[in-house]
């Protein structure tokens, strides 16, 4: 049995009841109180009763705490509503609202000198409501319960600076704030226009999902326009992505209903860095320089750095070695990212690169111009390891000549 209204055992049907009397205290606050609400939490944690209302009861404390139930007349900053791509647009062919969420199209950078992660978390839990709303106004519509929803992953445009520990850290919390507190909502999460970078990507937010809801991702490749449309009628897919619908005044983008982000401009900015904490320290002697090795067993994984000095500018370069097991002069190494200073006593640096060969890759902090002064440096170093399944669907999907990022 499924454990959906309509669809329960005996034994399903039995801990229902003794569920809605355990949580008789918070029935008449609770957003809904039917049994569809009900056994969303119960299918998540396979019917484990205090499981159950451990969560049910944590949710409600997230709703008391992020006043759910007045998000919806909220406003985020400018900013925020300008430069944060998405929106809700259309519905599939069963009537579930369908989300499209633009990451390629986002600037992580200027978003997050612009505002707080807390804002622009709230702004997604936001847009969640909102499709809960909806589903709600489709039910009463189609005379039909839905309680369900479609989210569309646009990729395009989905480089390195995505990959900005900070940027990460909001998508790793939304996705487990939906998973805590929105079970059972998510359909279909399709991705379109995935580039080879995808499986590094995804390897950072994967712990924070569900295996139930890792299994309704659905990877797209090269033909997405026309597999979308098998899951979603032409006339509710924007015309920019494969579909019929254009705003009232034809235009194919629909931007009444989706924001595409963009570049933030440096006037919106608020700070000129986000507050970071390393994991390591060290002093580089005056006329010396630091060698951090990083092995690299395979092609595709992402290097990422972070570092900020004391006092007075670094130099900072990436190497690759030619000979194992040994330090090596920079001038017998493969430059790999040229060697130059930063003022990362003014603003911290951070950058990431993918390694496209194995081996053995030298983070280089230079202090050899400064005879006079050590520099003290904070740093973190990091190796993403792409995830090996969405690795093989996309090379799978470049085999058959239909390549995600077409």
């Amino acid at each position: 049995m499924s454990g959906r209204v309509g669809d329960l055992s005996s034994q399903q049907q039995e801990s229902l009841a003794r569920f809605r009397g355990n949580l008789q205290d918070l029935l008449p606050t609770m957003p809904k109180a039917d049994d569809y609400f009900l056994l969303r939490w119960l299918r998540a944690q396979n019917f484990d009763l205090k499981k159950s209302e451990d969560m049910l009861r944590k949710h409600m404390e997230f709703r008391k705490q992020q006043d759910l139930d007045n998000i919806l007349t909220w406003q985020a900053s400018e900013v925020v509503q300008l430069y944060d791509a998405g929106g809700l647009c259309g519905y599939d062919y069963e009537g579930c609202p369908v989300w499209f969420d633009l990451v390629g199209a986002l600037d992580p950078k200027g978003l997050l000198l612009s505002a707080s992660k807390q804002e622009l978390i709230r702004k997604r839990i936001q847009g969640f409501e909102l499709l809960l709303k909806e589903c709600e106004l489709q039910s009463q519509k189609l005379g039909r319960k839905i309680e369900t929803i479609v989210m569309v992953f646009d990729l395009e445009g989905l480089s390195l600076k995505h990959l900005w520990k900070p940027a990460v850290e909001v998508y790793q919390r939304y996705f487990a704030l939906v998973e805590e507190n929105y079970p059972e909502t998510i359909k279909h999460l399709f991705v379109v226009r995935a580039p080879r970078l995808f499986p590094v990507a995804f390897n950072l937010v994967k712990s924070f999902l569900t295996e139930v809801t890792q299994k309704k991702i659905v990877i797209l490749g090269g033909n997405w326009k026309q597999e979308l449309s098998k899951y979603i009628s032409p006339d509710q897919i924007p015309m920019e992505y494969g579909g019929t619908m254009t705003d009232p005044d034809g235009n194919p983008k629909c931007l009444t209903k989706i924001t595409y982000g963009g570049e933030v401009p440096k006037s919106y900015y608020l700070h000129n860095q986000v507050r970071v904490q390393y994991e390591h320290t060290a002093t580089v002697g005056r006329g010396s320089s630091l060698q951090v090795d990083n092995e690299i067993l395979f092609p595709g994984c992402v290097l990422r750095w972070q570092f900020a000095s004391d006092g007075a500018d670094i130099g900072f370069g990436v190497f690759l070695k030619t000979k194992q097991g040994e330090r090596q002069r920079v001038g017998d190494m493969t430059e790999v990212l040229s060697s130059q200073r930063y003022n990362a006593h003014m603003v911290p640096e951070d950058g990431s690169l993918t390694c496209h060969k194995p081996g053995v890759y030298v983070l280089r902090f230079d202090n050899t111009y400064s005879l006079i002064h050590a520099k003290k440096v904070s740093y973190t170093v990091e190796v993403l390891l792409p995830d090996k399944a969405a690795e093989e669907k996309i090379q799978g999907l470049e085999a058959t000549g239909s390549s995600p990022a077409q």
